[in-house]
């Protein structure tokens, strides 16, 4: 018989919830940095193995909101808990629980929804301190499994598929077989670049950065993207830049190679830089930029 659910990855930022997700799907959909809160949308990825199929989301970090791109961010994560048929709680090794993990208990006892707490970046640990996080977790709730892993070099990630797959309920596949991800191919490309200029950029500047795609064009052995770069202000526009645009460039060679093992062609991209001040505090700019609830 069939299986098909939902399963919410959520947690705090940086605990490794899109790392966790593309080792599950053993493909990249979701872009990963060492800044806090690089995943701001609902993320879906599909995985078919035998009769099970598992629609995994990932979610934003939840954290407390500075401005309306923050409070777009936790609506998201907190919606997709909402409409899980599991839930996978990801915290570190050694860190103590905060209100994050306690809010998410608290819904999985009211909600009656299925758990796993998964206890990631276990090559930061030692066994006891290990033995010791799980030992506080259990106190805290009856999760249906306890699974520590090391998301970034895959181990024990096959024990939380596992996991998972008892949850699922009998049900017909809501994707075809082949389905990885429910991502515009235009979203996809956006967030590739906005990795790229997390990893190559540093400190505020990443936090205050959008890319909209502006141009998506295929013609057949080439793909040509044009995309428009906002950041906050005008002095940032300068350090992405960089001198004689080396920086931009540095960016944007890094997002072609990437671009072009995704999409499986030559790419030809075409990079811009505007200033929206204070985009993150709008509305209207959040929305348009690409940040706006699911339908």
């Amino acid at each position: 018989m069939k299986k098909c659910g939902y399963i919410a990855i959520v947690g705090r930022p940086n605990v490794g919830k899109s790392t966790l997700l593309n080792a599950l799907l053993g493909e990249k959909i979701a872009i990963v940095s060492q800044k806090p809160q690089t995943t701001r949308n609902r993320i879906l990825g599909v995985l078919t193995k035998g009769e099970s199929q598992f629609v995994f989301v990932d979610t934003p970090g939840i954290h407390k909101p500075q401005n309306r791109l923050g409070d777009f961010m936790v609506e998201t994560a907190e919606n997709s808990m909402r409409e899980a048929d599991a839930v996978v709680l990801m915290v570190q090794v050694g860190r103590e629980v905060t209100s994050v993990e306690k809010n998410v208990i608290d819904y999985l006892k009211k909600s009656g929804t299925p758990g796993i707490l998964a206890l990631n970046k276990t090559d930061l640990g030692t066994p006891e301190e290990i033995a010791e996080t799980l030992k506080t977790y259990a106190a805290l709730h009856d999760f249906a499994a306890y699974v520590p892993l090391c998301a970034k070099n895959g181990k024990q990630v096959g024990d939380v598929l596992s996991e998972c797959e008892k949850l699922l309920p009998d049900c017909d596949w809501l994707f075809p077989e082949d389905t990885l991800t429910d991502q515009p191919e235009r979203q996809l490309a956006a967030e590739i670049i906005r990795e790229k200029l997390l990893r190559t950029l540093n400190k505020e500047i990443p936090h205050g950065l959008a890319v909209v795609i502006e141009e998506f064009k295929d013609e057949g052995s080439l793909l040509r993207i044009r995309a428009e770069i906002f950041c906050e202000k005008a002095s940032h526009k300068g350090i992405i830049v960089g001198k004689n645009g080396e920086e931009l460039k540095r960016v944007g060679s890094y997002a072609r190679a990437d671009l072009e093992k995704f999409f499986g062609t030559k790419v030809y991209l075409n990079l811009w830089v505007k200033v929206k001040e204070n985009w993150r505090d709008s509305v209207a700019a959040v929305s348009n930029f690409g940040y706006r609830k699911e339908p």
